[in-house]
């Protein structure tokens, strides 16, 4: 069930780094949850922005773009309400199994929590001449910051969407249950 996601997503990156599909797209109103022991990258921008609902509600969130990801491993769920009650959707990858890794990855999150290493760091940049992560800048006269080399231990984060291309998840694990087991 989720190659078929994980397949679309790619093909969705790649039309957007060739200027084929708009970047931004409707988020479904549901945020969701994101871990990983370790997250590691050449390369981070960052910048705020709203995401909107196919209701037209606005979500504040900072765009994160990471060049190079490479996760120790990753969880992510969501709650989702259901004719049943509410249902988590929870997908894991990585630990045993190997390195997750993706390319040109963007998070629109609302926090990130971690103990965190910086190389190279510009805070105050403006957003439009970002260039750590290629295709991922904002507006002129935002407010951006960018770094070389990350290293993010312990993260947890809440999201509205991520994008990349290129996903590797050893060890997919997909699950939906009524049990209420998040990432955290």
């Amino acid at each position: 069930m989720a190659v078929p996601a994980v397949v679309a997503v790619g093909a969705m990156a790649t039309a957007m780094a060739h200027g084929a599909l708009a970047a931004s797209f409707a988020v479904s109103g549901t945020n969701f949850q994101v871990t990983s022991g370790k997250l590691t990258s050449k390369g981070l921008s960052s910048f705020v922005q709203t995401d909107r609902s196919a209701d037209g509600k606005g979500h504040p969130v900072s765009l994160l773009g990471i060049g190079e990801a490479r996760l120790s491993d990753i969880c992510q769920a969501a709650s989702v309400r259901t004719p049943l009650g509410e249902v988590t959707f929870r997908l894991r990858a990585g630990g045993d199994a190997g390195e997750v890794s993706a390319s040109r990855l963007v998070i629109d999150g609302e926090d990130l929590v971690g103990d965190a290493t910086f190389g190279t760091a510009q805070i105050g940049r403006d957003a439009s001449t970002l260039d750590a992560v290629p295709g991922v800048g904002g507006d002129a006269g935002a407010f951006g910051l960018q770094a070389g080399d990350i290293t993010v231990a312990g993260v947890r984060s809440h999201a509205w969407s991520a994008t990349g291309g290129n996903f590797r998840l050893p060890g997919l694990r997909l699950d939906v249950g009524l049990d209420g087991k998040k990432c955290f």
